[in-house]
């Protein structure tokens, strides 16, 4: 089969209406990050650039494009909330994005309600169905292949909390779709929800 490629090197910019590296690396899961500062107030944003990293102990990372509120939060108290951000709390997640200084509580401007943790003096979202209570693990700036430093900071944690809604679980398996979870897909506005009729199933081979 012959293909017509539009190829580029990133450097030299994209030629295109929109860089499409953040919609091909996708749909990707998103990480909702609640903080809180030295103040006391509480924070709340969502990163695109999120995922899972290990299994034993569980660790989730989430990269920050510029040291914002969230990342300063963490490196001063050392832990963060990550919460699921669904298709009934998109709004609300979308809210939370705004610019605002670090005396504004997203909390209420997203108008989501802040829960206590279990295990670490940081909120959850009550009406987010799944949170995870995380440890920071390690922080660091990211560099380009050339060693300059990229004005990103990537953060992992460790998973020392989860909370999960009963309702997800049946027979003690965890049911992705029921959740409703959305992912960034790039471009402008671009997000995509789980659907079940999408659903297939592989194994690994020998499993």
């Amino acid at each position: 089969m012959s293909r017509t490629f539009h190829s580029y090197q990133p450097r030299e910019g994209h030629r295109l209406a929109h860089d499409p590296f953040n919609a091909i690396v996708g749909p990707r899961p998103i990480g909702w990050i609640s903080t809180r500062g030295r103040d006391g107030i509480a924070n709340l944003a969502p990163y695109s650039f999120f995922n899972a990293f290990n299994y034993q102990p569980p660790i989730i990372g989430f990269a920050s494009i510029g040291w914002k509120d969230t990342v300063r939060n963490i490196e001063a108290r050392r832990v963060f909330v990550w919460n699921l951000a669904t298709r009934p709390l998109a709004e609300a997640m979308n809210a939370s994005c705004a610019a605002v200084g670090p005396e504004v509580d997203e909390f209420s401007l997203a108008g989501v309600t802040p829960l206590a943790s279990t295990l670490i003096d940081v909120p959850r979202v009550a009406e987010s169905p799944v949170s995870f209570e995380c440890r920071l693990s390690q922080m660091l700036r990211l560099s380009a292949a050339d060693g300059t430093p990229v004005d990103t900071w990537m953060v992992f944690g460790e998973v020392i909390a989860v909370h999960i809604d009963a309702a997800l679980l049946s027979d003690g398996v965890y049911d992705t779709a029921a959740a409703e979870p959305i992912l960034r897909g790039g471009g402008p506005a671009d997000y995509f929800a789980i659907d079940v009729a999408k659903r297939f199933r592989m194994r690994r081979p020998g499993a």
